[in-house]
């Protein structure tokens, strides 16, 4: 039977951190997501919104998509527009890092960058990020996959929690994820509850913009996540607790990742081993935590988390 590149995305690792977990905590599991073609976990996301948008007739042979990210979204999107020969209009800035653009540039998007306030991540920058999307979206043949808004991201994420059930053979406790648009947390938190109602499923955010814990929005370097508002796909019914982060701590658990651990990862995912291991000390030994490793390390290699 032949496959398609596209059948390469999802059935990730899972594996067991060793080092970096303090003795008597629970268990911590982080799924190997830059497994996926683009090394992220968005090639989930951007797969099922395409595939909806052309089911629906919102996207035919021959348009445009255009969408505004940090990166790997974009880099997600133009792999599969490469797949299934679309052009792609992607809206960044100079707040991500240079390997991520350069990777969406490799697949064949067009970038147009917004500039950011000393590389920072702000709700200013996402807000005119959107608004350049907006207008570029009034073209003729253009479809907007508007990731923030977009419900069909959601279901992306529905295999996802179907593969951690099945590789823990349903012994999971809780499940940690850093919230960008908020899909990845809302997909698989919707199917992990339905399994077990009682497990425990905590959001990640920046510290320095803890807004989804009643703080305000303010400058962080922790790409992907922490848009500056709540994202309208928050469902917060679906949330037992809400970590904030620094940037500096979620770095360096970053950097620690790659040297006891062997797991080369971007800063969300040091983020997420923090947020676990706060949950694992409160579960104890014999429960059991799952978080992601959101995207590889080659995406940040520019950034000063490695350099």
């Amino acid at each position: 039977m032949s496959q398609t590149v596209l059948d390469a995305i999802g059935n990730t690792s899972l594996v067991q951190l060793r080092r970096v977990v303090p003795e008597g905590c629970a268990k911590v599991l982080v799924k190997l997501e830059w497994e996926n073609p683009t090394a992220s976990m968005k090639d989930r996301a951007a797969q099922a919104m395409i595939a909806r948008a052309e089911e629906t007739g919102r996207l035919k042979p021959g348009d445009t998509l255009v969408e505004y990210t940090g990166g790997s979204t974009g880099i997600s999107l133009a792999f599969i527009c490469l797949a299934k020969e679309y052009r792609l209009e992607i809206i960044t800035s100079d707040a991500f890092s240079l390997d991520k653009r350069n990777q969406m540039v490799a697949f064949g998007a067009h970038l147009t960058l917004v500039p950011s306030e000393g590389g920072l991540t702000t709700k200013k920058l996402i807000l005119a990020m959107i608004e350049q999307a907006r207008s570029q979206s009034q073209q003729p043949n253009t479809y907007w996959t508007d990731q923030l808004n977009n419900q069909d991201s959601i279901t992306g994420y529905y295999p996802l929690a179907e593969e951690i059930w099945q590789q823990t053979a349903g012994q999971v406790d809780a499940f940690v994820q850093s919230v960008g648009t908020a899909a990845s947390l809302r997909g698989v938190a919707s199917i992990l509850k339905r399994y077990k109602p009682e497990l425990k499923t905590v959001a990640v955010e920046p510290a320095e913009s803890a807004v989804l814990s009643g703080g305000m929005p303010e400058p962080h370097k922790i790409e992907g996540v922490g848009i500056g508002y709540i994202p309208p796909l928050w469902e917060p019914d679906l949330i037992n607790e809400v970590i904030a982060i620094k940037t500096a701590d979620a770095k360096a658990m970053t950097r620690r990742l790659a040297k006891e651990e062997g797991l080369f990862a971007g800063t969300s995912s040091g983020a997420n081993v923090l947020a676990a291991i706060e949950v694992a000390k409160q579960l104890g030994p014999e429960a059991t935590v799952v978080t992601l490793m959101v995207d590889s390390g080659l995406k940040y290699m520019s950034t000063d988390v490695y350099q």
